[in-house]
């Protein structure tokens, strides 16, 4: 075969798997550069990361970023693993990655008095970030079943990211003065399931289709 007809780059699973991994990195940065972005009286304690991407907000641009790695970075890794989840877990997470996505495009209502409001566009972001919530939660409890006994750090970590999953946004409302830094401790939880797995799929030999 000429060189001409060799493709510029042969994406193998272990690149495909690192650049998941930088995509997650690269979420976890720039949700934290972009607190040191918000104006006051924004506090990474009370508001929430969505909030830091809402409409007509200076700066909204790097929160929104956040979510396009971390969509694009479970996106990749969903199809990487398609081949070792079960049906339920790679549809579940894809659902996840596409409602993260979503998420960047419908932005939540400002929290900064006198800046216009797109009602339907933050209709829209609620419903894409309960889509979220429910996806990754599920997308857990299928991986959970799947795996088998012997995985024992595996399930935990599944549960553990259940758990947190599912009992963090009832928190978040009682305790709306740390509501956001119950969201970033959900976001954490996530992040650090979704690297776990991603690195797991580096030990397998088969190629991604």
């Amino acid at each position: 075969m000429t060189a001409t007809l060799v493709p510029l780059i042969r994406l193998n699973r272990r690149f495909l798997v690192w650049l998941v991994v930088f995509l997650l990195v690269a979420s976890v940065k720039f949700g934290l550069v972009t607190t040191d972005a918000m104006p006051e009286p924004y506090s990474w304690r009370t508001h929430s990361i969505s909030e830091s991407a809402a409409q007509g907000l200076l700066n909204a641009w790097i929160a929104r970023f956040s979510f396009l790695c971390f969509g694009g970075a479970v996106l990749i890794l969903s199809l990487l693993k398609r081949e070792v989840w079960a049906r339920s877990t790679y549809w579940m997470h894809l659902a996840f990655a596409v409602a993260m996505l979503s998420t960047a495009a419908f932005s939540h209502k400002p929290w900064i008095s006198g800046v216009p409001v797109d009602e339907f566009e933050d209709f829209l972001h609620s419903v894409t970030a309960s889509g979220m919530g429910f996806a990754f939660c599920f997308g857990l409890v299928a991986r959970f079943l799947q795996r088998e006994r012997n995985e024992l750090a595996a399930r935990t970590l599944d549960a553990i990211a259940v758990v947190v999953a599912t009992t963090m946004s009832p928190l978040a409302a009682l305790f709306q003065n740390n509501g956001g830094l119950i969201q970033r401790v959900m976001f954490a939880v996530a992040y650090v399931w979704y690297a776990s797995e991603a690195l797991s799929a580096s030990s397998t030999s088969a190629e991604p289709k």
